[in-house]
């Protein structure tokens, strides 16, 4: 039997355990990424683990989300991540070059490799023929020390692509056609394959587009073959002998089939506060509008911009909306000048941004409180774009530049002009200033350079033989780690400071979490999807520093769930969902001999204090997983090996 796309790749890579839906691998990770909000803390768990040298194909590092210099933190921390590229030989990306996403898949991609990033958008570069995944900073610090990725091997649901899109309906809108039929969790323990005769008329940015929300979807990755468009792509690039063909064999087969005809697409709107709160354009066209906001990883393209660029020339912008441009790389801007694109947006009253993540992940262009913001961003979770009480609306280019215009939602079939036809050009025009890594003899020269605001990785103490913990949080559903943990010009710039980003923990979800906790031990309780979005593994790190040892939901979000194992929070599951609703905050877990319980069986009670019927709940930790979590976390489970081995 032929294999799909996904199998051939995992199969290339495969280092441990056996190709069976649920079973865990280990897989050969050639590339790694890391972002700034992230990768000061991959970067002092490589200093901690005494790395001397990246053992990667490639990575790199790139500076995209902290750029706002509003005081030392950022810029210090710039200088450290740089200092450290240089040291463990990392490419370099420096602050106002761009968003990690469409760099690297500029840059370093490559069909039929993988990718693992601290990023949980790193599915994007799916798009060239890779298999990228996103994941917490230790497990991708990890595999740049080269030991393997563990991942539950996950289901291949094929999507086939027939037909071609319509006028005035673009890549976002196939996305949001998937998210709406499927909703937050729909991809969970998938990789999603796009296939079928509609690729022939989608590029290779407009595949990055639908690749990069595979995320917002649950999805453990997104692929798509390497075929002639990304031959074409590569070759625009500069780097046409990156290019592999890798495509299904014509008797592949699928886990999961699904097909989506594209032409039977209509313009699409994620409503608040969820990507997967998807409808139609037209059901909340009038809507008033304070922001329209174009850019971030989730439509980077050239096409992107340009097409927003030809509806808003020789217009004005409604008064009282701020048209927001953020464009995702140096490279694209200067591309985008030299076609008149950003005179037109200017001279329509646009802002202007710098290169990078900014407003996707609250650092500036925060929209006004009590005001409708549209945005090409990928997520739309409550507080995220920086304003507490948001109101964020998710949409393809088009939808958002049409809404500048008039002022409310607006469906861009009903504007009074013909779909521009936008030509990409044929060779990118900017360099993108991608520092190559240095001869590790000069790398072993090099001093990290540490400013203040950078504090080193506390102990954390093993599993205790007994746990008795009150829950101090009891949540509903779908609670995201920017709910957990959030984003923003006021927390992110504490990302390498653990004690002062802690503070934040859980504030949107209640303000009094970290004052009634600090350093308590104590467990939380959560619905259905529990830490869905980022894979920044603060949103574990900082409850842990705060006491959190164990985390009881309904189901959990694949990174967050790999990040708690990893930082030795114990992430149990209910049995009978309905025992939810038998636990109050201020309840107490009781559960003794926990390491012989947990090793011994998947299942085990959970009893709760003063009440005479226990709990039923699982885990789904590997043999590895549990001696990491019976080691009080991975830092731990690795300063012991290494003991073992000298």
């Amino acid at each position: 039997m032929g294999k799909n796309v996904t199998e051939k790749i995992i199969s290339d890579h495969l280092v441990s355990g056996q190709m069976e839906p649920g079973e865990e691998i280990g897989l050969k990770i050639d590339q790694t990424l890391t972002q700034d909000a992230t990768g000061t803390m991959v970067m002092l768990e490589l200093e901690a683990m005494g790395i001397e040298r990246v053992k990667t194909e490639a990575s790199a590092q790139y500076v995209d989300h902290n750029l706002i210099q509003v005081d030392y933190k950022n810029p210090d921390d710039h200088l450290f991540l740089q200092s450290a590229a240089r040291r463990f030989g990392f490419y370099y990306s420096q602050p106002g070059n761009g968003v990690s996403h469409p760099v690297h898949m500029q840059s370093l991609a490559k069909p039929g490799k993988t990718l693992l990033g601290s990023d949980s958008h790193t599915c994007a570069n799916g798009c060239m023929g890779m298999l990228a995944m996103g994941a917490g900073g230790m497990d991708v610090a990890m595999a740049i020390a080269g030991e393997p990725f563990y991942v539950t091997m996950p289901q291949v649901w094929g999507i086939r692509l027939t037909g071609k899109l319509p006028d005035w309906i673009s890549a976002k809108d196939v996305i949001l056609e998937l998210l709406r039929r499927h909703d937050v969790k729909g991809a969970v323990g998938k990789v999603i394959e796009y296939y079928g005769p509609g690729l022939d008329h989608l590029s290779a940015m407009d595949r990055h587009v639908i690749a990069n929300m595979g995320a917002e979807l649950g999805a453990t990755g997104t692929v798509f073959p390497s075929d002639k468009e990304i031959k074409r792509y590569l070759t625009a690039q500069g780097r046409e002998e990156d290019w592999i063909e890798l495509i299904a064999d014509k008797d592949a087969t699928y886990d999961i089939e699904e097909e989506i005809n594209l032409s039977e697409l209509e313009p699409l709107i994620a409503k608040p506060s969820s990507p997967g709160n998807v409808v139609p354009v037209t059901e909340v066209a009038g809507t008033p509008i304070y922001q329209s906001y174009i850019g971030s990883s989730a439509n980077p393209g050239y096409r992107d911009f340009a097409i927003a660029a030809e509806i808003v020339a020789n217009k004005t912008i409604a008064p009282n909306v701020s048209l927001d441009i953020n464009p995702s790389s140096r490279r694209m801007l200067v591309q985008l000048v030299d076609a008149s694109y950003i005179e037109r947006f200017l001279s329509a009253g646009a802002r202007l941004h710098q290169a990078g993540c900014n407003g996707c992940i609250g650092m500036g262009q925060a929209p006004a409180s009590g005001r409708n913001s549209l945005r090409t961003t990928p997520r739309n979770f409550p507080g995220r774009s920086g304003t507490r009480e948001d109101s964020v609306y998710l949409c393809s280019p088009e939808t958002a530049a049409a809404s500048a215009l008039t002022g409310v939602i607006t469906d861009p079939r009903t504007i009074d002009m013909k779909v521009p036809k936008i030509k990409e050009p044929n060779q990118p025009k900017g360099d993108q200033l991608l520092e190559t890594p240095l001869p590790i003899e000069d790398a072993k020269q090099v001093t990290l350079e540490k400013g203040p605001n950078i504090a080193s990785i506390p102990h954390m103490e093993v599993l205790p033989q007994h746990l008795e913990v009150p829950i101090f949080l009891k949540m509903g559903d779908n609670i995201s780690t920017d709910e957990i943990l959030a984003g923003g010009a006021r927390v992110l710039p504490y990302r390498s400071n653990l004690p002062e980003i802690s503070k934040f923990t859980f504030e949107i979800v209640d303000p009094t979490y970290y004052e009634r906790t600090k350093g308590k031990p104590h467990a939380i309780v959560g619905g259905f999807n529990y830490g869905q979005g980022s894979s920044r593994e603060h949103a574990a790190l900082a409850p842990r520093f705060l006491g959190l040892q164990v985390a009881l939901v309904k189901d959990f979000a694949r990174i967050h769930w790999q990040n708690l194992v990893n930082f030795g929070i114990l992430p149990i599951t209910f049995v009978d969902e309905a025992d939810y609703e038998r636990l109050e905050q201020g309840d107490v877990l009781k559960i003794n001999d926990v390491k012989d319980k947990i090793t011994s069986s998947k299942e085990f009670y959970v009893e709760i204090k003063g009440k005479d019927t226990p709990i039923l709940v699982r885990h789904a930790m590997s043999e590895r997983q549990l001696d990491v979590m019976i080691a009080g976390g991975l830092i731990n489970w690795v300063k012991a090996n290494q003991r073992t081995k000298t």
